[in-house]
């Protein structure tokens, strides 16, 4: 990557997602905290109506409106393909972007701790990410291969990287994770001046990713409804291994269901709440292991 010039902090991406959008405010009060000297630093609060009432979004997932046709089809009018085509406007355009990075800050009500979301290979992100979970290994990496043909917020630029913290209830301000997440943006900030000064001393190789596979839904009957729940034994163990034949769901009439897949997975985002509404029990993941990454740059 060149020079950075522009980087934006992005919160309440989701409405009910208090962490992200409180961050915000407390940078918009005390600038200071974000502000570096070799590149401009910009917050958006992204969906501010679903952040005014508490709530994931108003009419849809705005972090679902972000394909290249939908923002470019006028006749799409709810609040949220309406927001989207303004911070299309104010980071984009998504084929000659204004920003150089996009952190969107999120949280879940899944055992996440401290997670990175990449959406592609980009040599620079696999980069900050070694660094970030080689100086805290509480930090993972997930990828989401993607191009910037997706719907996705982050996929406006190249270097569009996702904070997502959790476990926290929607609507709630968790202290901890708060700080966490916080300290976390800082050391991201840190790393990109260091690199414009060309003050990175040490360059990271290696670098564990959890590679997003698909999803499972829960068991449903003719009707849709849900007939089954997350197994206690699988709850709250994100990014544990999960073997074939474990089990993943316990009916409501007390029956397991275990895990029919052919190789060990790491599930993530077991449980989250947003996504009941989304037919996803949980996104299945292969680990690998990333060598070489500096000769990438």
């Amino acid at each position: 990557m060149n020079q950075i010039n522009q980087v934006a902090i992005v919160g309440a991406t989701h409405g009910n997602e208090f962490t992200g959008g409180y961050l915000l405010k407390k940078f918009e009060q005390f600038p200071h905290l974000i502000r570096r000297t070799s590149y401009e630093t910009q917050t958006l609060l992204a969906n501010p109506e679903a952040f005014k009432v508490g709530r994931r979004y108003i009419d849809k997932d705005l972090n679902r409106c972000f394909l290249s046709q939908d923002l470019q089809n006028s006749t799409l009018s709810s609040y949220e393909d309406i927001r989207a085509k303004a911070i299309n406007q104010i980071l984009g355009p998504k084929d000659n972007p204004q920003v150089d990075v996009i952190l969107d800050l999120h949280s879940t009500t899944a055992n996440m701790g401290l997670s990175i979301i990449i959406g592609n290979k980009n040599p620079f992100c696999l980069q900050l990410s070694a660094y970030l979970s080689a100086i805290n290994p509480l930090v993972k990496v997930c990828l989401t291969q993607t191009d910037q043909a997706s719907y996705l917020l982050r996929s406006l630029c190249q270097c569009g990287l996702v904070i997502e913290v959790g476990p926290v209830a929607q609507g709630v301000l968790n202290a901890d994770l708060f700080l966490k997440t916080e300290n976390l943006i800082y050391t991201i900030l840190d790393y990109l001046e260091a690199y414009n000064q060309n003050r990175i001393s040490e360059t990271y190789d290696a670098l564990t990713i959890y590679q997003d596979i698909g999803s499972i839904d829960y068991p449903r009957n003719n009707l849709g409804e849900i007939q089954a729940m997350i197994h206690p034994q699988l709850q709250f163990r994100d990014y544990e291994p999960l073997h074939p034949g474990d089990p993943i769901f316990l009916s409501l009439s007390g029956q397991e269901i275990t895990y029919q897949g052919e190789s060990i997975v790491y599930p993530v985002f077991i449980n989250e709440a947003a996504y009941y509404e989304k037919g996803i029990a949980m996104r299945l993941t292969q680990k690998q292991q990333l060598s070489n990454i500096s000769k990438l740059i």
